[in-house]
């Protein structure tokens, strides 16, 4: 009877249970079944994402890299290195979230009694699209950890659902739209952010949700560098931060956009505030570095002071780059450039880093280069500073630009400073060329000696580092010690080898003293030349005797000949030098001509894409000067025209059109210059050239032969320099085709590849002239221009344009398709 009461009981508390289990349940919205809902998100599956997003927070803050050369943004996430930083947890947080939503999302509206009378306060209740009190917090956890993750779409996609989930409650709905304004705001979509925060400026924030936009006005107006606006939210901000490393990083901030805003005082006070906080020493550093610029205006000496003493501190061995670049910074700031490039070059020898910070060194230093006219140096500095920049710096695009034609112009300028020095050599007499001779030789010895010294320096350092650093057994730490030593034997930089040239020189040096000097071909270590005069000289048919003689003198002439060569190619020896002065006149002719090109070339470059008119016109002056039989001489005159044009020197301008007609009255520049229409060619011409090219082109698909050649003869007399010349030409070759002049056509199409090999054109013209010379016969008297064959495998010449490519774009031709199935 007992047993039977148990199993009653039972059976009735588990009824029990599945009732309230079933009462509980989503589907149901009553005061219990939102409260065990609610209760079971926050104390389940949402406990355990937000301990995952804290450990990513967590993660991303203690690992991530600000870049102290700009602005730090508010939020890690817009650190690109940073930005993969916690990606696990917030991925777990992003699933504990959705687990939430997906089970104990309560839609069902309430039930309400008929005659029960409503209030706005339960019209407010009744209208809404979520019951479970908690569930906010989920869809919140959601979108902040998809922000932090940086998953800007789906951060925007969520909060916007949750402003319309939560419309009708302010506090919620005005948290959402904070956070949905900081995600466009870190998606550089800063319309869409202003249109929300303006909507919410017109209402009341209420107080839950100061805190959230507090942040997204003070990241609103950083990155829209509004830096004054920016300061009394960034103030909040601080008020609001609980961590002392982030708060630190926001004095920071703060002490930025102070900078930036011209309150010096105020950024000195948030430096030190940062300082005051005993942050991480890289934070700390660059506060005090920050702090120094900041009073550079008033207290200039006493900074530089400052900065050299935490010059010579063993902490800040890392950090020289950023200690010189300070120095240099202020020297700017008392106009004292020469010692601010001294400073900047200083930093630049001393870095042992190649991050952004060097390379905001060196693009500094190759502005101030660029801007005193010394294109080699600023040359220098920004091909090094290129590797080291971001594509998304803002100094980036302009970085590029100014390398390119640096790299077209430095060998021009190099050239000509070296031959003048080499002719100014061969003019000395002996003993004061051997004495300016003897000064490079102690200077390259001296130079070598430092850089000697500094890898020893650096052997040292690296030992010690490994001794330190070094766990495990003792084989592995001997074999990464002898690794590292072997690494900076000759490249004490870090660089790649062939980026040292002292590396390289020494290396030519080593291979010459031991090999002697070699050509560069196969088997070259196989090759023995003495040998090869033996055999042919058949020593073994004669004496013992008279062959040691030949032997003997052999070697003693080969003795000679590798002690002369390795003077010569010795840069310690005299003969290295004196081997490349010009003294015969054939030399110095040879001199003359690359002086002469370079002169040409430089001011090409100086003119039309510098707009350095003074540097132009004293290279093209020298050239005419100095070298009146340069064989460009023409087009020289025809620069300078242009060039005193620009400088509404008219005059002037017109002398050089004289000299033209005078000494060069064939010259396809005197033709050009003598056209009546030229002004109005140099004004409208090239209007007047696309129309004369549309209409040209409409004629050619109308079959008007005629017009076709008329308006190509008035491109080839008006527009010889036309930037549709070359399509001019195409037009008027495959019209010749049409009218049944196939000679014709191919001559045209070939002036077209030699004259235009770079042109678009020119590689369909290639093309049809690789298919004539393969045999393939030219259509009729008719062509039609959407119907040109392609050859593959055919080239008619060795000119790379005539090459044909593995791939065409043709769509009329032979084709494989190819479906590929895997089961």
């Amino acid at each position: 009877m007992n047993k039977i009461r148990h199993i009653t009981v039972i059976g009735l508390v588990a009824a029990f249970v599945i009732l309230l289990i079933e009462s509980c349940s989503t589907a149901k919205n009553t005061a219990a079944t939102r409260w065990w809902q609610a209760f079971n998100s926050r104390y389940n599956t949402y406990y355990n994402g937000a301990l995952a997003y804290v450990d990513g927070s967590l993660e991303k803050e203690n690992g991530n890299q600000d870049n102290y050369t700009d602005i730090l943004p508010l939020y890690t996430v817009r650190n690109k290195n940073s930005k993969e930083l916690g990606k696990a947890n917030f991925d777990r947080a992003i699933l504990k979230a959705e687990k939430v939503i997906d089970r104990h999302s309560i839609k069902q509206r309430p039930q309400w009694k008929s005659n029960k009378r409503k209030t706005d306060r339960d019209r407010e209740w009744l209208s809404r699209k979520e019951y479970n009190p908690f569930m906010w917090k989920a869809w919140m956890l959601l979108g902040r950890s998809q922000f932090h993750e940086g998953s800007m779409d789906n951060a925007i996609s969520t909060f916007a659902y949750m402003s319309m989930l939560y419309r009708t409650q302010p506090s919620i709905y005005s948290r959402a739209q904070a956070w949905l304004a900081k995600c466009y705001i870190e998606n550089d979509l800063a319309y869409d952010a202003e249109d929300i925060i303006r909507n919410n400026k017109r209402d009341s924030i209420p107080w839950q949700a100061r805190k959230d936009w507090d942040y997204t006005l003070a990241d609103y107006y950083i990155l829209t560098r509004d830096y004054k606006a920016a300061i009394p939210y960034l103030r909040n901000v601080i008020s609001h931060e609980m961590r002392r490393k982030q708060k630190a990083r926001e004095w920071f901030i703060m002490g930025q956009i102070c900078q930036e805003a011209g309150m010096n005082r105020e950024a000195y006070k948030a430096y030190g505030k940062v300082i005051g906080m005993n942050p991480p020493y890289q934070l700390e550093f660059n506060a005090r570095i920050a702090r120094t610029e900041v009073m550079a205006s008033t207290r200039s000496d006493g900074m530089i002071a400052k900065l050299s003493r935490m010059a010579k501190s063993d902490k800040n061995k890392e950090y020289l780059d950023q200690v010189y670049f300070a120095i240099g910074n202020i020297y700017l700031i008392k106009r004292d450039t020469i010692n601010a490039i001294s400073a900047y070059e200083k930093g630049n020898e001393k870095a042992t880093r190649s991050g952004v910070e060097r390379g905001a060194l060196l693009i500094k230093l190759g502005d101030i280069y660029w801007s005193r006219e010394q294109y080699a140096d600023a040359r220098r500095c920004y091909n090094l500073a290129l590797g080291m920049t971001e594509k998304d710096n803002k100094a980036y695009e302009r970085l590029t630009d100014r390398s390119k034609v640096l790299d077209e112009l430095v060998p021009h300028t190099d050239a000509i400073h070296l031959q003048d020095s080499l002719q100014s050599l061969s003019r000395m007499d002996e003993k004061q060329r051997d004495m300016a001779i003897d000064k490079v030789i102690a200077a390259l010895k001296k130079k070598e000696a430092e850089e000697k010294k500094k890898q020893e320096e650096n052997e040292v350092a690296n030992r010690e580092q490994n001794d330190d650093e070094a766990f495990g057994d003792e084989t592995y730490k001997n074999e990464n010690h002898s690794n590292t030593n072997n690494l900076n034997l000759g490249n004490q930089s870090g660089e790649w080898y062939f980026y040292n040239p002292m590396a390289v020189a020494k290396g030519k040096q080593q291979f010459q003293l031991l090999w002697g000097k070699r050509e560069n071909v196969d088997n070259w270590q196989r090759i023995n030349k003495t040998v090869v005069k033996l055999q042919d000289n058949n020593l073994a048919d004669i004496s013992d005797e008279r062959r040691d003689s030949i032997l003997n003198a052999q070697e003693a002439l080969d003795s000679v000949n590798r002690i002369n060569q390795e003077a010569v190619n010795d840069p310690h020896k005299r003969e290295y030098y004196l081997a490349q002065i010009p003294f015969t006149q054939e030399q110095l002719k040879v001199s003359d001509g690359i002086i002469a090109d370079a002169l040409f070339n430089s001011g090409v470059i100086f003119k039309d894409k510098l707009d350095n008119l003074k540097l132009s016109e004293k290279a093209f002056t020298r050239l005419i000067t100095q070298y009146p039989d340069y064989e460009h001489k023409d087009e020289a005159f025809y620069h300078l025209f242009l060039l005193y044009s620009r400088k509404g020197q008219k005059a002037r301008a017109e002398s050089f059109v004289d000299s033209l007609k005078a000494e060069y009255p064939k010259s396809e520049w005197t033709i050009l210059l003598s056209d009546p229409n030229y002004v109005v060619n140099a004004r409208y011409g090239i209007h007047i050239e696309d129309s004369l090219y549309a209409a040209t082109y409409d004629a050619f698909k109308a079959d008007n032969n005629q017009q076709v050649d008329a308006n190509v003869s008035i491109s080839e007399t008006r527009f010889p320099q036309g930037a549709n010349r070359d399509k001019f030409m195409f037009i008027g070759s495959l019209n010749k085709l049409n009218e049944g002049d196939d000679e014709a056509c191919v001559k045209g199409l070939n002036n077209l590849v030699v004259k235009y090999p770079e042109s678009d054109v020119a590689k369909i013209a290639g093309m049809i002239i690789n298919g004539v010379k393969s045999g393939r016969r030219l259509r009729g008297a008719k062509f039609d221009i959407g119907n040109v064959w392609t050859m593959r495998n055919e080239t008619l010449s060795e000119s790379e344009q005539l090459k044909t490519k593995a791939l065409s774009a043709e769509r009329n031709t032979q084709f494989v398709f190819m479906l590929v199935y895997q089961p």
